[in-house]
């Protein structure tokens, strides 16, 4: 039994324990949204309705979705079950699980940042280019279609060909005329 003198010695020491053993990246939010938002990024980045996630100390964060799923914004986003990344002040980088959508190819979005908040752009870096869209697209978080199995299967199937695209030599798509035939059907 604890002496009743030391009890406020104990309880201080418990408090402090407490306050000092939290992760620094606040898992104790009750939602990722308030994280993403702490973090000085928007809260819809991650569509509505996520209930599974974690993050550690380092900030490296899961999200677990009901169901793979797209949500339409300036070009369209595709959201894989799970999506994964490291989180820091106004990023996150190595991110996997997120794709989006454009001239009719998916391609993988590796990294989210927002430079200066109140410059009101974010970017998305898809590897060939950073795409820029306007902050305000992701206030709140979007409403996501559940897509069916064999939408999935395709949708992976244009990724592959996106992924592929970003690898080769010069990535870039290139043509050469046939100068024989092309001389032939102008003339």
């Amino acid at each position: 039994m604890i002496p009743l003198h030391s009890m406020p010695f104990f309880l201080l020491s418990y408090l402090l324990f407490i306050s000092v053993s939290r992760p620094a990246f606040g898992s104790d939010k009750s939602s990722i949204y308030e994280i993403l938002h702490d973090h000085a990024l928007p809260k819809g980045l991650l569509p509505k309705g996520v209930k599974e996630f974690d993050i550690d100390s380092e900030g490296r964060f899961w999200v677990h979705l009901d169901q793979a799923c797209n949500a339409k914004f300036e070009s369209e986003l595709h959201y894989d079950r799970n999506v994964s990344g490291i989180l820091s002040y106004g990023q996150i980088g190595e991110l996997m699980g997120i794709s989006a959508q454009d001239l009719f190819l998916w391609f993988p979005v590796k990294a989210i940042r927002v430079d200066i908040p109140s410059s009101g752009l974010i970017y998305f870096d898809v590897g060939v280019v950073r795409k820029q869209f306007s902050l305000s697209l992701f206030e709140s978080p979007p409403d996501c279609m559940a897509v069916r199995s064999e939408e999935a299967h395709d949708f992976h199937d244009g990724k592959f060909m996106a992924e592929t695209l970003l690898k080769s030599q010069s990535g870039r798509l290139q043509y050469k005329p046939d100068q024989e035939n092309f001389a032939r059907d102008v003339m």
